[in-house]
């Protein structure tokens, strides 16, 4: 055994035999059955401490290094991007400009219950150790299922397992309530079969993924509220291979087409740019 190894007879207190039984059953595809998106508002006066925290910190321990938790990405969104957000009146953000950084992550498909298990845990554990910055508000944080993605290229291009590993160059979030489950039913398939298809033709947007928020755990970290819109919200994720600032006429009136399809209410469409890990590029055009 080399300096630096460790017995595994002799190591009590991390049970190593668990991981190789775990490891043997259960799904292991690569497709995103499932999506943590999280959008967060630092409070004024600890952009550069909040950043330093998660960039160092929390995105490896409060989520990276988790079990089935297999690609991230972190975006950011300038003043200059913010006051592009619509509508103004939004359910989602209040006001629709807060919320200026946005983490997302892709979950293997039908490990959902695995993840969350870990998750609870290594957050209470984060909390009880003093790691986890209490200076900022959870303005949309959801666990969600994927529904679709609709490519723009066919079968040509990236994946959605890749879009957070591609570096594309821009992030659209858009939510959309239905009236009802049956709506949103409804709705989603009208997003898949005409208004995706059309909107991505000729567009930066090289897909769309789609995805359902599920409700967090009655035992979640009290910072964070419990999911809003389980039945009939959607959550949509342009990627782009263009900055949005220099497209962003071609994302005008998602709003007005869903209004005029009857099928719901699109509640914010907000355009990011991606963060520089390790840095803190941009940290100074929040506000």
């Amino acid at each position: 055994m080399t300096t630096g190894e460790q017995d595994p007879q002799q190591d009590t207190g991390t049970r190593v035999d668990d991981y190789a039984a775990l490891a043997a059953v259960g799904p292991y595809g690569v497709r995103p059955g499932h999506a943590l998106i999280t959008m967060v508002e630092p409070h004024p006066g600890h952009e550069h401490a909040y950043n330093r925290w998660y960039e160092d910190d929390h995105y490896y321990a409060g989520a990276m290094a988790m079990p089935w938790m297999y690609a991230g990405r972190r975006w950011v969104a300038t003043r200059e991007l913010q006051e592009l957000r619509y509508p103004e009146k939004s359910a989602v953000a209040q006001p629709v400009t807060a919320g200026c950084y946005i983490s997302t992550y892709w979950v293997t498909e039908g490990r959902y219950d695995e993840h969350m298990k870990w998750t609870v845990g290594i957050n209470k554990r984060l909390n009880r150790d003093g790691r986890v910055y209490q200076d900022r508000t959870h303005v949309f944080t959801a666990f969600q299922d994927h529904a679709a993605t609709v490519y723009r290229d066919g079968a040509a291009g990236p994946r959605d397992y890749h879009a957070l590993d591609h570096p594309y160059v821009g992030l659209v979030l858009q939510v959309i309530d239905a009236e009802g489950t049956e709506q949103r039913a409804e709705l989603l398939e009208w997003l898949r079969s005409r208004a995706l298809p059309k909107r991505l033709h000729g567009s930066p947007a090289a897909m769309v993924t789609v995805f359902r928020p599920t409700p967090l755990p009655g035992d979640r970290m009290t910072y964070v509220k419990q999911v809003e819109g389980v039945d009939t919200r959607l959550t949509l994720l342009w990627f782009l291979e263009e900055d949005p600032r220099t497209c962003w006429d071609r994302f005008q009136g998602l709003d007005a087409e869903v209004a005029e399809a009857g099928l719901g209410r699109v509640e914010l469409v907000a355009p990011f740019i991606p963060t520089v890990p390790g840095t803190d590029r941009y940290v100074d055009r929040l506000r």
